[in-house]
């Protein structure tokens, strides 16, 4: 969801999820997205001594937009600026990406930056094939990867999404979505648990989502491992957020294993969907 984002890996025989099979299903459920602006407010929750920070703090800008027919676009910004003690820097990461679910492409663009200098660039397109996912790198370097059959970002957003209707609360897949240097794909595992009514009062961030506060959300907790790790390997990458079925989620915990952050939706904004014109 948010790996590049934000920060997103296990077995290499992992099967595809359910909705590989069942693309009208698939149609459904991506309709029932909405399109949206959440901005969330950023803070340390731990750090170990190895981390090398004594504080953080930023804001994540969250953007999607589109639709099945049309694709889907998501407009990311992560901001921290992070104190180690002895200086203080800031690190900006901007990332674009367009998704065709019904066309099984997907295309990415990250620009990462230290205050304000361009640190990398990383551009390029995937495409589903018959023996896998083809990745055309244009930057940081020209190249053409194969790589094992994945799931890309908002079609892995829509497996958490069945899975947590149908009452399947555990499941493995393999992600690809442009982030790092956008040569490889992770393997995830995802924990959902039951669907929750929340209750006036007790919820940190749910006053600011609106119309949403009062609707069910789904806990959901995904872990990303480097592909050819070993099982019981610790994972890379750890999110925790409470899930709408529409998509819009809150309450992040983002878990790099040296350093935890929180994420708290500060601001929850609804766009205008585009129309379904499928040809």
């Amino acid at each position: 969801m948010f790996r590049s984002s934000l920060a997103a890996l296990l077995l290499a025989s992992v099967s595809a999820p359910a909705l590989a099979a069942a693309p009208a299903a698939g149609a459904a459920i991506a309709s029932g997205l909405v399109a949206h602006r959440a901005i969330y407010d950023l803070e340390l929750k731990d750090a170990s001594e190895r981390s090398g920070i004594a504080g953080m703090s930023g804001r994540m800008v969250y953007e999607f937009n589109g639709s099945y027919c049309e694709g889907f676009t998501t407009n990311f910004r992560f901001v921290t600026q992070i104190d180690t003690g002895e200086n203080t820097r800031v690190s900006d990461q901007q990332t674009k990406t367009f998704e065709n679910i019904k066309d099984r492409k997907f295309t990415f663009e990250t620009k990462s930056f230290t205050d304000d200098q361009l640190d990398k660039e990383v551009n390029g397109a995937a495409s589903d094939k018959p023996n896998g996912v083809t990745v055309d790198l244009t930057s940081p370097q020209t190249k053409e990867l194969q790589l094992a059959e994945s799931r890309f970002p908002t079609e892995h957003m829509l497996d958490v999404i069945e899975n947590a209707k149908s009452g399947k609360r555990f499941f493995e897949a393999r992600v690809f979505d442009g982030s790092d240097d956008g040569d490889k794909a992770l393997a995830t595992t995802t924990v959902v648990g039951k669907q929750i009514s929340p209750k006036a009062g007790d919820e940190a961030d749910a006053g600011n989502a609106g119309a949403f506060a009062k609707q069910a959300f789904w806990p959901v907790t995904i872990s990303y491992f480097n592909e050819n790790s070993k099982t019981d390997a610790l994972p890379v990458y750890r999110m925790s957020f409470k899930l709408y079925e529409n998509g819009i989620t809150r309450d992040l915990t983002m878990d790099y294993g040296d350093f935890v952050l929180t994420g708290k939706l500060a601001k929850l904004e609804m766009l205008d969907k585009k129309p379904e014109t499928c040809k």
